[in-house]
């Protein structure tokens, strides 16, 4: 039976453009070999996460400019803690069991990272939700 960790590492996607060299920051390592990995395997679950979000505040986000919409993403995921940790925990569910013992090393900066990943995810898929407010409005 395969371990937990090499079927999850087995399902992350490659991303080329996410280079590893020998004279980068342990962070920015761990943001390459496994954030970056992680959270393009998690999209569809993370743009999930906010279409609920934004239905928990009464889709008020449908009604923004392109500009205050990048912002409430901004907002949301800066402010709202627990909507914050609850992405986190979508990500951190990810890792392998030695990612784990590298991220608690450093956890503060590696969220920050995280954070800014993800958020930088949502606003790149500002044309998901404005399908998803056309559905919502039919």
């Amino acid at each position: 039976m395969e371990s937990r960790d090499s079927v999850l590492l087995g399902l992350r996607p490659e991303i080329p453009s996410a280079k590893i060299n020998p004279s980068m920051s342990a962070d920015e390592y761990f943001q390459n070999k496994t954030l970056r990995p992680v959270i393009k395997l998690q999209n569809d679950l993370l743009l999930a996460a906010f279409n609920n979000y934004i239905a928990k505040h009464k889709n008020v986000f449908y009604d923004l400019s392109i500009e205050k919409k990048l912002d409430y993403i901004e907002n949301a995921i800066h402010k709202d803690m627990k909507f914050r940790n609850s992405l986190k925990g979508m990500v951190i569910g990810q890792f392998t069991i030695e990612e784990y013992g590298l991220y608690v090393q450093n956890s503060s900066a590696l969220n920050k990272r995280m954070m800014d990943l993800v958020r930088e995810r949502l606003k790149d898929n500002m044309l998901y939700f404005e399908k998803t407010a056309l559905l919502v409005a039919h």
